[in-house]
């Protein structure tokens, strides 16, 4: 999905509006440079044997990754004169290599006085849901 260039307006959407599916393909390079952008040195997301010590078969996506590519989920639909106010995730089942996290979300509720509207997602692999929870952006 590329990056919407025309920002969604406030007054053009509703609750119930559901966002574009995303699919991301999760690969090593993503998991490794995702912990190591976010400064995260724990050795089960960059060295397999770490991970396969810890009962994992491969390296696996940290949660600083995962907020971000929800973050962006959201505002490749949002557009670039939208603005992040709040963050709400959970995760679940693990990303590792060679899944695909398939983001979907849908908005819940609207907030007249800042123009801003909450997005709950979910990103869903093959085991399950990896992330669910909410983001709340204001809208032009």
């Amino acid at each position: 999905m590329a990056s919407n260039t025309a920002s969604v307006q406030y007054g053009d959407v509703s609750v119930g509006d559901e966002l574009p599916k995303q699919e991301i393909n999760i690969t090593s390079s993503l998991i490794v440079g995702g912990a190591i952008a976010s400064q995260d040195f724990t050795p089960v997301h960059h060295d397999q044997g770490a991970a396969q010590a810890s009962g994992m078969q491969d390296v696996f996506m940290n949660i600083l990754t995962t907020n971000g590519l929800c973050e962006r989920f959201v505002t490749d639909w949002a557009g670039v004169d939208a603005r992040v106010t709040n963050v709400s995730i959970k995760l679940g089942t693990p990303n590792l290599p060679g899944e695909t996290m398939v983001m979907t979300g849908s908005i819940t509720d609207r907030d007249d006085s800042d123009s801003a509207v909450t997005v709950e997602i979910t990103g869903k692999n093959t085991w399950g849901n990896h992330v669910t929870g909410t983001i709340k952006v204001a809208l032009p």
